[in-house]
Parts: C-alpha cells; structure tokens; sequence
C-alpha cells in the first residue's frame, strides 16, 4: 500500500479521475511552493490554444506552447525550466527542476534558439490553495500527492499521457486507474 505523503515543494498533486472541476479535470499540478499560509503549482498538462509569441510579441519566434497554470492570476505568465546552466538562476523546487528566473535572460535565450520546449514549460496562471483548503481537499480524496516521477514527465507535451504516466507510476493500488475513461456513462 502507498503511504500517503504530505505536500511539499517538487511533489506532484495528480487529481481524482472523476474529479469535475474543468480547472483540474486530469491534472497534474506540480507544486512550486507550500507552507502553511498555502500552496501554489501549475498543472501541467492542460495545454491552450496560446504559444509564448502570442502573449509576448517581443519574442516574435517563440513558439513554445502555452499551458494554463491555474484559474489563479490567469492575467500572469510564469515558467518552470530545467536548464539552470544556462539561466543561472530559478528556485530549485525539485532535483533540476526549476522554477522562475530571470526574464531578461530567459528572454535573450528564447531569441537566440538556445533552449527548447523540452527545458522551459511556460503558464499562464497558478493554481493556488489557502490554509489548510489543500489538506482538506487531500483528505475528501480530490488529490493524490506524489513524489514519484521523471522530470521528462513534467516537460512532456502530451497531455492524457502525463496524467496516466504518474497514475501507473503510483503502483499496482492506482494503476488501474489510468485505463479509466474520461466519461464512463460513453462506455
């Protein structure tokens, strides 16, 4: 039997299949940064319409796909990397795994073609809990809290499978959780 874990920086929060809410409907939420006043992550895998150059017409040929981070501040843009050797900088929230940086830099980067999708994630918004609304929303079983995976997952562009992926990498208790359909009354 998995243990259950507490929630933490670097851990993913990975909801309940048939959680209803469209803002965590399949998520994946990597969480960026916890204490007890709150939480804050990014889901990951809940891809828009948006690439970076829509958002920011300065950088005119960063065509990096745009993800929604949350229904948090959705007037935001943030970004994970894991390319701190050439950032210098970020907030290492889980083994290279990164979190913000500077701009400026991340920006001349983006303009000389210098890193790629598979390195920086960006968002739009943030997903965020108060006080004690994640422990409660952990304990009415909405989220799993996970430490287990591969840094490639949160990178990944595939939506469905990032979800699936960190369910399997759950063990046999969740596994058969991944072949869940989204809709089970389309069965």
């Amino acid at each position: 039997m998995l243990s259950p874990l507490e929630p933490s920086s670097g851990k993913l929060l990975i909801s309940e299949p048939f959680l209803n809410d469209p803002n965590f409907r399949r998520s994946v939420v990597l969480i960026a940064e916890y204490s007890e006043l709150g939480t804050l992550g990014f889901v990951l895998n809940h891809k828009s319409n948006l690439l970076l150059s829509d958002l920011l017409p300065d950088l005119e040929h960063a065509d990096f796909p745009v993800y929604f981070g949350g229904p948090v501040a959705t007037d935001t843009v943030h970004f994970i990397h894991r390319c701190y050797d050439k950032m210098n900088d970020g907030e290492e929230i889980a083994p290279g795994i990164y979190w913000g940086g500077n701009f400026e830099t991340l920006s001349i980067l983006l303009k000389n073609n210098s890193v790629s999708p598979e390195e920086v994630k960006f968002f739009v918004g943030y997903s965020g809990w108060g006080e004690d609304q994640l422990a409660d929303e952990i304990r009415e079983n909405t989220w799993i809290v996970s430490d287990q995976y591969h840094a490639d997952v949160v990178f990944s562009d595939n939506e469905e499978e990032v979800w699936r992926e960190v369910i399997i990498n759950l063990g046999p208790k969740y596994a058969h959780l991944s072949n869940f359909p989204q809709n089970p009354n389309l069965n």
